[in-house]
């Protein structure tokens, strides 16, 4: 006990810089702790507004009391519904396949994010539950349940896209959105037409190489954009003739 008291008064000082690393924890918890509340807060409001919108929008029961008129024929309303899936999925599509906006919005491509998982699943039983055509053997059952999941399929999708346009690429690191920014730069050297070949090809392999690990880009989206860099490197580079005009050109023999 003695050698406490010893020990206490010759090194009282280290009291000040434990209690300095204590509260630097404690206040690191504190913040950690309320990012952790936000998000939770965030996947709680979406999730209500989306039981929200589809309540308001959902196609009522059957036992629900129904207004009296005539119902549209079962091919006509088929031909609208393929309608609005056929929009979402264009539209989901050209974040999908576009690799500008993959790198601009990409949690629209990553299914860990709540929103897009939901979008996601919603898409697979709109599409689960689509009639292979409007002429299709179907009874007022079948349409109305595909009803109800292309509203979900179309509500979904517009959080997500709401959702991905607000954070953007706050979920990465400041390294990843470094990549990410060179990424979407590169992109636009190997889509310019202005840019000699050499530069076009160096630029799409270094977006391949930023994007790797960051991004999953489909084999569809790579597809395209090869399509696109190789029709700039086919385009005619111009001859000093062209660059001179015809009044330039020298006298014919």
């Amino acid at each position: 006990m003695d050698q406490f008291w010893i020990f206490a008064q010759h090194y009282w000082w280290l009291v000040f810089p434990v209690l300095g690393i204590a509260s630097g924890f404690v206040r690191r918890w504190d913040v950690l702790a309320q990012r952790r509340h936000a998000r939770r807060l965030e996947v709680m409001r979406a999730k209500a507004e989306l039981k929200t919108v589809t309540a308001s929008t959902r196609v009522t029961r059957p036992d629900d009391p129904q207004p009296i008129t005539k119902p549209s024929p079962l091919p006509d309303q088929l031909e609208k519904l393929f309608a609005v899936h056929d929009d979402v999925t264009a539209r989901w599509l050209e974040y999908e396949l576009d690799v500008a906006r993959m790198i601009a919005f990409p949690t629209m491509s990553d299914g860990r994010q709540p929103l897009t998982a939901a979008f996601l699943r919603a898409k697979k039983v709109a599409d689960r539950l689509r009639p292979p055509s409007a002429e299709a053997r179907v009874n007022p059952d079948q349409v109305a349940e595909y009803r109800a999941a292309v509203t979900d399929y179309e509500v979904a999708f517009d959080l997500a896209e709401r959702e991905a346009r607000r954070v953007r690429d706050s979920q990465f690191s400041e390294t990843e959105r470094k990549r990410l920014a060179t990424a979407q730069q590169l992109l636009t050297v190997a889509l310019d037409d202005s840019a000699t070949p050499a530069e076009r090809q160096v630029a799409y392999r270094r977006v391949r190489e930023e994007v790797d690990g960051l991004l999953a880009l489909s084999d569809e989206a790579v597809e395209i954009l090869e399509t696109k860099v190789a029709l700039q490197l086919e385009r005619p580079q111009p001859t000093p003739d062209d660059e001179r005009g015809p009044t330039d050109a020298g006298p014919r023999s």
